[in-house]
């Protein structure tokens, strides 16, 4: 048994010797090969970006109805909301007291009248002077005046739309007092045929967007603005494109901002005197450099792409972003069309690895990213 131990044991360590051996004496395979990246060619391309800017819109006339006499309301003959026209009635006003004042006042013109008639032949005859008709003349004027004032103010009992448009709120009702002096006028009537929508850029913007317009004075450039779009509070865009026609060129105090005016067209009467919404201005940029942001990263506020020369390299380097579209950058330096750069997967890399170059077509990139709804 000694003997035959002693053989398995002896047999076993050749077997584990002989594994062993032909181990360490198989070659090494190659090292790894550099890894198969994805990669573009930097083009140029004529792209519109939009700069948004909130807005407040109001109609082309809002004019503010007010009582020219003091008196109670008696009857409102309009509804909020509603569309009138320029004279319609709106509000009556209790006019009782003007109506017998009116009286007294005709009764005094008719005497006035008959002592001027009365004198006419006496000095016609020249039983008395001129001066004494004169003087009764003056007063049958003076009388007919405040005839007339009376009368006025009786008119203005019926308060009537100064313009055609949409009644606003009404804020008084019948048995109201109301006066030429009361605060909160009694409603407001707008035009919204047509809609203002004011917004605001700083002073820099307001430079480089009226410098770029062509023209040689102001008012031909603001004839040669782009038309500009409105985003409704809904998230929804106006169907009609909107003009710039007025900027008040005068920079406020308080906010260093200039304002602007765009007027839409508002056929439908879907806009709103005193609503809001967004204006985006478009900025056209022929043959720019683009680049997709989902070949860019950004470092401490600097945004890099990993540009591959010729020997295969990735080696990172810093962009100046002139503007956004949609999934672009546009590019104002760092670099040109022709330029390589490593498509995607940006974040894995490190500066100065070699690639191996997979060619990808710009436009499968470059496409916008989709938009998520919640």
């Amino acid at each position: 048994m000694n003997v035959l131990a002693y053989l398995l044991t002896s047999l076993l360590g050749v077997m584990l010797w002989s594994c062993t051996g032909n181990e360490a004496a198989a070659p090494a395979g190659p090292p790894p090969g550099p890894p198969p990246t994805a990669v573009t060619t930097v083009p140029t391309q004529t792209v519109t970006a939009y700069t948004s800017y909130p807005a407040r819109l109001t109609g082309i006339v809002t004019s503010q109805v007010r009582a020219k006499i003091s008196g109670y309301i008696t009857e409102v003959l309009a509804d909020e909301g509603q569309y009138v026209r320029r004279g319609q009635p709106l509000f009556r006003l209790e006019t009782q007291t003007l109506t017998q004042d009116a009286a007294a006042a005709r009764a005094n013109v008719l005497a006035a009248q008959v002592e001027v008639d009365k004198l006419e032949p006496l000095v016609a005859k020249d039983i008395i002077s001129n001066v004494q008709l004169e003087t009764a003349r003056a007063r049958l004027q003076q009388a007919q005046s405040g005839l007339d004032a009376i009368d006025a103010n009786i008119n203005y009992g019926r308060i009537t739309s100064p313009i055609d448009g949409y009644l606003g709120k009404i804020a008084s009702r019948e048995g109201a007092l109301v006066s030429p002096t009361s605060q909160q006028p009694l409603t407001t009537v707008s035009d919204i045929s047509k809609v203002y929508g004011y917004f605001s850029m700083n002073e820099g913007e307001y430079l480089d967007f009226i410098q770029k317009a062509e023209g040689s004075n102001m008012r031909e450039r603001i004839k040669n603005l782009p038309r500009v779009s409105l985003v409704l509070s809904n998230g929804s865009t106006y169907g009609e494109e909107g003009q710039i026609e007025t900027i008040i060129n005068q920079v406020n105090d308080q906010t260093g901002t200039i304002q602007f005016r765009a007027v839409f067209d508002n056929p439908a009467g879907l806009l709103s005197s005193g609503g809001s919404g967004t204006i985006r201005v478009p900025q056209e940029y022929t043959d720019a450099v683009v680049v997709p942001k989902t070949a860019t990263y950004d470092q401490q506020g600097t945004v890099y792409v990993y540009k591959v020369g010729e020997d295969s390299t990735a080696v990172a380097a810093p962009i100046d972003i002139r503007s956004e579209v949609d999934n672009l950058y546009v590019v104002a330096s760092g670099l040109q069309a022709g330029d390589r750069i490593v498509a995607t997967g940006v974040s894995k890399l490190k500066g100065g690895t070699k690639v191996s170059p997979l060619p990808m077509a710009f436009d499968s990139i470059a496409q916008p990213l989709p938009t998520v709804f919640r």
